[in-house]
């Protein structure tokens, strides 16, 4: 079941669960999440649950994609840099909350599918690019936001430095059985770190593929 109603049921759960930015759930409403993940695994598209997309990656939880964007959108945002495309579906949400998102994706099945799906679903403030997330996309530098999906021992000052003033990253922090969601924010050149939540994500791997 694929309906605006299986996707409003999603949000009052997350709603329940604590998310609070409306934004964030009318973003989440919007986005049709069974688009995102194989066929043969759509009728479990609207579970709070992840669900891999091939390639050894997964598609998040949508409470994670939803906290992790409500983080991000505690301060202004009008460009946000994404580190780990995958199925596209962090994207397509921020996609409905500001002006234009970066996205980088290693893997080149998962980066061609999900820049032929932005368009077909009229996302057309998204650009999407094959490479290493590890060196940002300098050029479009600086960002309001940057959201890293997968987890990483140590934060990549690459990344860091790609910040705008004020600027926010949320990312995971940690080895496979340890991680933690940090919001790191930038002041000047000083950096203030936040723990969030215990996570799970798959490990930051460098170069493309």
């Amino acid at each position: 079941m694929t309906s605006k109603r299986t996707r409003l049921r999603l949000v009052q759960q997350l709603r329940d669960e604590g998310i609070r930015n409306e934004a964030v759930l009318e973003a989440m409403a919007e986005v049709p999440r069974h688009l995102f993940v194989e066929e043969a695994l759509q009728n479990r598209a609207y579970d709070n649950i992840p669900l891999p997309i091939g390639d050894g990656q997964t598609i998040s939880q949508p409470y994670i994609v939803a906290k992790m964007t409500e983080v991000l959108a505690s301060g202004p945002l009008h460009k946000v840099l994404e580190i780990g495309t995958g199925s596209g579906y962090q994207a397509a949400v921020l996609a409905q909350m500001v002006e234009q998102v970066y996205s980088i994706e290693r893997i080149e099945a998962l980066y061609k599918s999900a820049k032929n799906l932005f368009p077909q679903l009229g996302l057309r403030n998204i650009q999407v690019r094959y490479g290493d997330g590890e060196q940002g996309w300098a050029e479009q530098a600086p960002f309001d936001g940057i959201i890293v999906t997968a987890a990483v021992e140590q934060v990549p000052e690459g990344l860091l430095m790609q910040l705008a003033d004020s600027g926010r990253m949320v990312i995971p922090v940690g080895s496979a059985n340890s991680q933690v969601l940090q919001v790191i924010t930038r002041m000047g050149d000083h950096f203030q770190t936040v723990n969030l939540d215990p996570v799970r994500f798959v490990a930051f791997q460098e170069g493309i593929s």
